[in-house]
């Protein structure tokens, strides 16, 4: 008991884990009195609330162990966007290739969320009266707010509106406080923008915060992305049961908040583009690999040690990397032909690939991908890709010099095909580099992984603050920011700025990082762009030259499951067991 206790009050993102405050008494008679006078078991309370918060590792969505940061659940919001596919069976993701049903349970965050805010309401509820410093009360009730705020914008984002609930709920109270209404979509949103501008200045500057804790630009973070976020919905959306889903509000003016935000992190100095590395592709992998670099926002902390041990790590490299160095599975995402062809060349000019040309003749690495963005070899891996001293081998078949093509076995000691087949197949032929740390040995045991993620970062902030300013007829602005973007990664800067270009930039410079998805979604994209069936490269080794035959390979998700994303899919649904339990909950449309 004690032990278990004592696990559940650690956390890497702190410096103590107030094991002589736990020895005061036993685990289990710590008085309701004794936590809000102590300053360490204030702390510990708080802490509770981040480690109920799975969503903080790239929306995982709760704590199960298939769907958990120790198992799936970081890779379920990249599979059901248009940057991959699941690759452990072709067509597994029934989300993806049935839609989103009524009966929910894909990126759910609803009653996990309601303990965190229970949690958080009590804390914000008793800190302030504590007799403790007068400056920690202030600060932690700030991060409490802030953490609050953040649960309740993943839930808008998912929902529209939803109860805001913002007091601890008495179990004697009346039954309409109990059983919540639906807040509206627009009060949902506003309410996370007036609690980032409530607690800014109470949150510490970078310089004095605890890496891993929200500080005073975190919540400029939040605001800007929430913003923008309910712009989106203004001007694309639809209003819907009188405003549950929906903004009736203009844009301008959360465009305009989202534009400020940025602009007050851009002009702190506090924060830069990662570019300490002269090799771009190296710089990019950087941005990723380097703890608490100066891109780093906020991020979820993670160490090198395996949960069942009481450490920190995640599964990222146990899943993501390629063989022979993953587990008998790995590559778990796997990006789709056209998320790589969407990198540019180092020139500006488009990355597609003239299919009849490419499935003629013979092909090296060199000449298919050659002068591609760094970012590209710095977030996908794919054949012949430098990996541990080896190279990834994604080779599916072996031309004969009759101009057969052999698929098994050998021929001349030469095997028919590469290590990376998963289930007996090669997905797509590519994998997810971004976040692998190719010096550790972090697939050996499943959750060692210990590079942090990252939640919000400057090279967002650049391209919301683009966003914003195109939308508000501030294209120079727009072109500025997005060109600091493209500069560091190396590629040739734009002379021209448009809508569709700067969600172009954020399509490959945030790609894998759980925006993809919500974007297509805000912008009312996603019925067009997510129920297409998407493609993915076969590579045929030619035994003579060494070089490679390549096939296109068509409906990658399956011929008789095309991906599917239907207009209710813009909101997930409550759920028939929710609205039962709750009458006063209206469903969202088209799920009934």
């Amino acid at each position: 008991m004690k032990r278990t206790v004592y696990i559940l009050f650690c956390i890497a993102a702190f410096s103590s884990c107030l094991k002589g405050v736990l020895d005061k008494q036993p685990l289990d008679a710590i008085s309701d009195a004794v936590v809000w006078n102590d300053q360490a078991l204030i702390d510990a309370y708080l802490t509770q609330a981040y480690l109920q918060m799975y969503i903080l590792t790239n929306e995982t969505p709760n704590a199960d162990w298939a769907s958990s940061d120790d198992w799936n659940g970081p890779f379920i919001v990249n599979e059901l966007s248009d940057e991959c596919m699941r690759n452990w069976v072709v067509g597994q993701s029934q989300a993806k290739t049935n839609g989103i049903t009524i009966t929910g349970g894909v990126l759910d965050w609803w009653e996990h969320a309601y303990t965190v805010i229970r949690t958080l309401n009590e804390f914000i509820k008793r800190v302030p009266a504590a007799p403790v410093d007068e400056h920690f009360r202030k600060v932690r009730t700030a991060e409490a707010r802030f953490l609050r705020a953040y649960n309740y914008f993943a839930m808008v984002k998912r929902y529209g509106g939803v109860p805001l609930i913002t007091e601890p709920q008495d179990i004697n109270a009346s039954y309409d406080e109990l059983y919540r209404k639906r807040d509206k979509e627009q009060q949902v949103y506003d309410f996370v923008l007036s609690e980032m501008d409530a607690i800014v200045n109470e949150l510490p500057d970078r310089s004095s915060t605890e890496y891993g804790r929200p500080s005073k630009y975190t919540a400029l973070a939040l605001k800007c992305r929430a913003a923008l976020y309910a712009a989106s919905i203004a001007q694309y959306g639809t209003v819907e049961l009188q405003g549950l889903t929906g903004i009736s509000a203009a844009p301008d003016g959360y465009y305009q908040q989202a534009y400020d935000a940025a602009a007050q992190i851009m002009q702190s100095h506090q924060y830069a583009l990662y570019n300490a590395d002269g090799d771009k592709v190296v710089n990019f992998k950087n941005v990723f690999l380097q703890k608490n670099n100066p891109e780093v926002i906020w991020a979820k902390r993670h160490d090198y040690v395996q949960r069942n041990t009481g450490g920190n790590g995640w599964v990222w490299d146990f899943f993501q990397a390629p063989k022979p160095h993953a587990w008998n599975a790995g590559n778990q995402n796997a990006p789709y032909l056209e998320m790589a062809e969407a990198y540019e060349h180092v020139d500006g000019t488009p990355g597609t690939l003239d299919r009849t040309a490419i499935q003629q003749g013979l092909w090296s690495m060199e000449e298919l991908w050659a002068d591609k963005d760094p970012r590209f070899y710095a977030t996908i891996y794919t054949q012949g890709t430098p990996w541990k001293g080896s190279a990834v081998d994604f080779h599916n078949g072996l031309l004969l010099p009759d101009g057969t093509v052999q698929n098994s076995g050998s021929y001349q000691n030469v095997p028919a095909k590469g290590v990376q087949s998963v289930d007996n197949s090669f997905g797509t032929g590519f994998g997810v580099m971004k976040y692998l740390e190719e010096s550790k040995d972090n697939m050996s045991e499943r959750a060692t992984s210990g590079t942090d993620w990252q939640l919000f970062r400057y090279a967002e902030i650049l391209l919301n603050y683009a966003e914003a300013a195109f939308e508000l007829g501030k294209a120079g602005e727009a072109l500025a920011a997005v060109n600091q973007v493209r500069e560091r990664a190396g590629i040739a800067a734009l002379t021209s700025i448009s809508r569709e270009k700067i969600r172009q930039e954020r399509k490959v410079e945030l790609a894998f990082e759980g925006h993809r998805y919500w974007d297509l979604r805000r912008w009312r994209v996603a019925v067009d762009l997510l129920s297409v069936n998407r493609s993915g490269l076969r590579y045929i080794l030619d035994f003579a030259s060494g070089k490679y035959r390549l096939e296109v390979t068509e409906h990658i998700d399956g011929a008789t499951s095309n991906p599917v994303f239907y207009e209710r899919n813009y909101y997930l649904p409550l759920t028939t067991a929710r609205t039962g339990n709750n009458p006063n909950l209206v469903e969202n449309p088209g799920y009934h």
